[in-house]
């Protein structure tokens, strides 16, 4: 008996790990999907769309649980990054077998699609979190904002969604511009602060000058060690003796000081406190 409960208690530590495992990897593509960093010009341009934000605590991610756009007889519904909740005002319409059922239809996708047919909403599951990916709207002005795209493929047909998340640091405006590019791909834009990169400096360092320099100091460091190496074992010379040119190198400083005096009174010219040789003599 006390075995079986043993074995009992085990197996449901079992699926309750399972179950945690689960769901955090079900949290994972969603923070993974709207992250977006990139170089241009030696600055370091990043994207997290679901970053909070003063106004806006949950990123890009409507609080509503979704995005609403309609154009004629075509009504949209979409999140960006998450799939979509609704509280309110849920989607009616048929074929909603690929998200979430006539029960739960539009809770099980991140894009959905209604076109009325001889009188009945139609849906189509054009968007999923699993299938979404973030690229840049503009290689040479990175301000301008971000795509996120959700595909879905059904027995029917291959559809998608490009969400244009133009940088607004102002305001939230759209989704608007709801635009048909194929058979079954659309595009809509939006204006969020969330669009807007956050930029970081990421210099290059001294470039050419800085390889000259390390590589004339290494050979200088190799001139020295090896030259105090060979006077120290063959010639038998100690102490700051064995550094090579030793001479030399005492009076490279005077010397470097004495030149840059005679260049300056070159270009000069004689100081106020200068005396020539000569004298004048009053006869």
């Amino acid at each position: 008996m006390k075995i079986t409960i043993s074995f009992f208690n085990s197996l449901r530590y079992y699926f309750l790990i399972i179950a945690i495992l689960h769901r955090v990897g079900s949290l994972d593509p969603v923070s993974a999907v709207c992250e977006l960093s990139f170089v241009v010009r030696d600055k370091v341009y990043s994207f997290n769309l679901v970053s909070p934000l003063p106004n806006f605590p949950h990123g890009v991610l409507s609080e509503d649980g979704f995005y609403k756009a309609a154009v004629n007889e075509t009504v949209l519904w979409f999140q960006l990054c998450d799939g979509m909740i609704f509280n309110h005002d849920p989607p009616r319409c048929v074929e909603c077998l690929d998200c979430g059922g006539a029960s739960r239809c539009g809770m099980e996708c991140s894009a959905l699609m209604a076109r009325n047919i001889e009188g009945y909403d139609v849906c189509t599951t054009i968007g999923k979190v699993t299938s979404t990916s973030t690229n840049i709207i503009d290689n040479q002005n990175p301000h301008k904002g971000v795509i996120v795209k959700m595909t879905s493929s059904g027995s029917k047909h291959n559809c998608s969604l490009s969400v244009s998340v133009i940088c607004d640091s102002n305001r939230v405006h759209g989704p608007h511009s709801l635009e048909k590019l194929g058979t079954c791909d659309y595009a809509a834009v939006l204006q969020h602060p969330s669009g807007c990169a956050t930029i970081n400096g990421h210099g290059k360092g001294w470039g050419w000058f800085g390889t000259l320099m390390i590589i004339v100091f290494c050979l200088f460091g190799g001139y020295l060690l090896a030259g105090a190496v060979y006077r120290h074992f063959y010639i038998g010379v100690h102490g700051l003796d064995m550094i090579p040119n030793l001479d030399f190198w005492t009076r490279l400083p005077h010397r470097t000081q004495s030149f840059f005096a005679s260049l300056v009174r070159r270009f000069r010219g004689p100081t106020e406190g200068y005396r020539s040789s000569y004298s004048p003599v009053n006869f």
